[in-house]
């Protein structure tokens, strides 16, 4: 029990902590075998449990807290009681609270001392909870109880002492009532499942890819290798995720974990028993093994891989917090090292700040702390959402024409509600319906130049109120196409620059679509710059020109509604700009691996990068110093006041299951915010594979765990984005169709959803068999 007294200590000792520790995530049942009103009763569908301080010494409360899912928000502020926001509890023995496990999934039971005496509330905790955290919050309970009874510090008890509040040995009665019809319903166990045989490490992981790891064949560990300079060295438990149980299972106790350096900028995490020397982990220190760090509960979570890209997602849990902390020092540079080919030492300090809050558990300051939420959910789209239930809305692809060609890239309208969706040299046309179906329009198609030359778009970009669009071929990239959207052809050549090409280009403020805006931005991999089709001869704009002489490998960049301007690079870092031809207002330092893409809010606070293996969520308000107020875009971030950024990804143990269904790599399409006029950004959409995935925003910045939802295809996702003005609907291009599909048919990520792709639609006449 030391670590778990070392927990509680530091969760006792923030006297100024109302809320000693928390369960993201599960449901609440009231279970009442002799209740007319029936058995078993779901008091919250969606709720986080904590334990809880009061006003008097040596006092404390169990809450149960609901979470409120979108258009909920007027419940709230109901005085009624059996919509009541949350439930307390006093932590007394008479509650005789317990745990136990049914069907993989923990269990927090105890007593209703309100009801009859068999009467029962059980916590289920969300599949993702770790059963260390389950460990940790049942001796926590226990403590408080014994000061309640004792009136003093848990620290003068001893095991004993504690052990007269532990109730394991009473039973945990079912969801369903028992009898004939729930004959075969597991029983609940008040241990943990039982541990798998901790396999010798080439039987779990057997790392020999080059790509992934630096194995060595032999069981043990090479002595020369163990003799490599040393980024870190301690001592951990090693839990390997279980995907049947959905839990961490204890392995193996009293091994080291080492991080070394083997020149060349490669690194390697080994933990090895020091007492055999046999080898359980040796992993290569890459991006992809998505790295968690949980000051909470002294661990950091990662994935290892096999050859066939099969990943196993582990757990190492630290002594202390001083030790988490050397380990993660010691990580975080060889990653970063890895990444930047350069020394981390020569980082600035605040900048490797800045690195380091990007991977561990962090609370994001709410927007809604200062800034009341919007809602935009209007009737029309809670009514959308019940006549969609859990399939697609609608589905719509182009006749089949022989070829093998596949969708690429989606353009979604703002003006006119069409989606425009690429296909080789042709495009195909989608009408959005007012009862959010997808109708197949027209084919464009050959896009050709104005000489006749057949080319595929490497770029498309709606413009001028949706009445053209702006084309680019790989083959010329000095040049962009117009393309008349009404004639379907392309009508001008518009010539950038001589010897600047232009690798990318965006609209001129977030919502020029809308309007008749013939400019827009462009840039290079060291330029930005706007180009204006209505000039004579080469359309940039020499005046508002900015160019670098350093190779600053610009990847992408996106517009504010006031026409600010964010631009990342394949280095990893961002820059922000208030206006075109100076230079950036504020520099935000790499993480190390390339952004790929690149979305910002309407009014500039949120910023939202795309890696390959994560997203990056970046709030551009400052709170302090002389520049609070300000974005990022209006003026630079002091040396003490960078902002946290909150690193978006997928749970290792969730990678580990994605990976483990398809065999791929984790690898991100562009994400992109919902949009609209007068609108609040509440959801992002992502996808990789055939999983697309939305993070809810309000859950994100409430630092709650796992705030994404799943919707797995059985074909590979393409491109995605939202409808424009709603986040209720997400339109997505998969190989052959295109999707129009409800957001409230994404289900929470577990074993079944991440397994099972969804169903065909019942009906298909929305399947348009025109030529395409």
């Amino acid at each position: 029990m030391f670590v778990i007294r070392n927990v509680s200590k530091l969760l006792f000792g923030e006297t100024s902590k109302q809320d000693l520790l928390q369960i993201d995530s599960g449901q609440l049942y009231l279970i009442r075998p002799k209740s007319p009103k029936g058995y078993s009763e779901c008091i919250f569908k969606e709720s986080a449990a904590y334990i809880r301080r009061t006003s008097t010494s040596h006092h404390y409360q169990l809450v149960i807290q609901r979470i409120f899912e979108e258009g909920e928000e007027h419940l709230q502020e109901s005085d009624d009681e059996d919509n009541a926001n949350d439930r307390a509890f006093l932590l007394d023995e008479s509650l005789r609270f317990r745990s136990g496990f049914r069907d993989g999934q923990a269990i927090f039971a105890w007593k209703d001392i309100l009801g009859d005496p068999e009467d029962t509330f059980e916590f289920i905790c969300d599949t993702a909870t770790q059963p260390g955290q389950i460990t940790t919050f049942e001796i926590v309970a226990m403590q408080c109880q014994f000061e309640r009874k004792y009136q003093r510090s848990y620290e003068t008890a001893t095991d004993a002492d504690l052990e007269q509040f532990s109730f394991t040995t009473l039973s945990i009665p079912p969801l369903s009532p028992p009898g004939p019809p729930t004959a075969g319903l597991p029983q609940v166990s008040t241990t943990p499942p039982p541990t798998k045989k901790a396999s010798r490490f080439e039987e779990a992981v057997d790392l020999h890819q080059t790509d992934h790891a630096l194995y060595a064949d032999e069981e043990q560990p090479d002595d020369e290798l163990l003799e490599l300079p040393r980024l870190a060295k301690e001592s951990v438990e090693l839990h390997l995720y279980d995907v049947d149980s959905g839990t961490f299972i204890l392995q193996a106790s009293d091994l080291d974990a080492h991080v070394l350096d083997h020149g060349s900028w490669s690194y390697s995490l080994r933990v090895i028993d020091p007492k055999g020397l046999q080898e359980w982990i040796h992993q290569a220190v890459i991006p992809d093994i998505s790295p968690v760090f949980n000051f909470d509960y002294l661990s950091f979570i990662f994935n290892a891989y096999k050859e066939d890209n099969t990943a196993f997602s582990w757990l190492l849990r630290f002594p202390s917090m001083d030790s988490l902390g050397r380990f993660q020092e010691g990580l975080m540079r060889a990653l970063w090292e890895h990444l930047n080919q350069a020394s981390w030492l020569k980082a600035k300090e605040d900048d490797r700040d800045y690195i380091v809050e990007a991977f561990q558990d962090i609370t994001m300051t709410d927007a809604s702390d200062d800034e009341p939420t919007q809602s935009e959910h209007s009737d029309n789209e809670a009514e959308d959402d019940s006549e969609a239930g859990d399939d697609s809305m609608s589905e719509a692809q182009f006749p089949d024409d022989g070829n093998s060609e596949e969708n690429s890239q989606l353009a979604v309208g703002y003006k006119t509600d069409r989606s425009f969706v690429i296909r080789g040299s042709r495009i195909g046309v989608f009408k959005h319906t007012p009862t959010n179906q997808l109708q197949f329009s027209t084919t464009i198609n050959k896009v050709q130049t104005p000489k006749g030359k057949l080319f595929e778009p490497k770029k498309v970009m709606l413009h001028a109120g949706d009445t053209s669009m702006v084309l680019q071929n790989q083959a010329n990239p000095h040049s962009v196409y117009k393309m008349d959207i009404e004639t379907g052809k392309v009508v001008d050549e518009w010539k950038v620059h001589d010897d600047i090409p232009i690798t990318n280009y965006l609209p001129e403020t977030k919502f020029s679509q809308l309007t008749d805006e013939q400019t827009f931005i462009g840039h290079s991999k060291n330029a930005l710059f706007r180009v204006d089709p209505r000039l004579s001869g080469n359309k940039m704009v020499g005046s508002e020109l900015k160019q670098y002489v350093s190779k600053n490998e610009f990847s992408a960049a996106a517009t504010t509604e006031k026409g600010y301007i964010a631009v990342a690079s394949n280095k990893g870092d961002i820059r922000l700009f208030d206006r075109l031809g100076i230079n950036a207002k504020s520099h935000l330092p790499a993480l190390g691996d390339p952004i790929i893409g690149i979305d910002v809010s309407a009014n500039g606070r949120w910023i939202l990068a795309t890696c390959r293996t994560y997203l990056l969520l970046i709030d551009a308000k400052q709170d302090t110093g002389k520049n609070a107020g300000k974005l990022g875009f209006e003026k630079g971030f002091g040396k003490d006041a960078k902002p946290k950024p909150r690193r978006l990804a997928l749970s290792p143990s969730h990678v580990a299951q994605f990976q483990h269904e398809t065999k791929t790599p984790l690898s991100f399409t562009i994400a992109k915010f919902n949009t609209g006029l007068d609108s609040e950004e509440t959801s992002i959409v992502t996808s990789t594979g055939p999983f697309i995935i939305t993070w809810d925003m309000k859950k994100t910045l409430k630092g709650l765990k796992e705030p994404y939802s799943i919707r797995r295809y059985a074909e590979e996702v393409k491109a995605d984005n939202f409808r424009f003005g709603s986040d209720k609907s997400v339109i997505v291009a998969l190989p052959q169709q295109v999707d129009m599909v409800a957001k409230g048919s994404f289900r929470k990520p577990t074993r079944q959803s991440i397994s099972t792709p969804i169903k065909q639609l019942r009906s298909r006449s929305s399947i348009v068999n025109s030529p395409y």
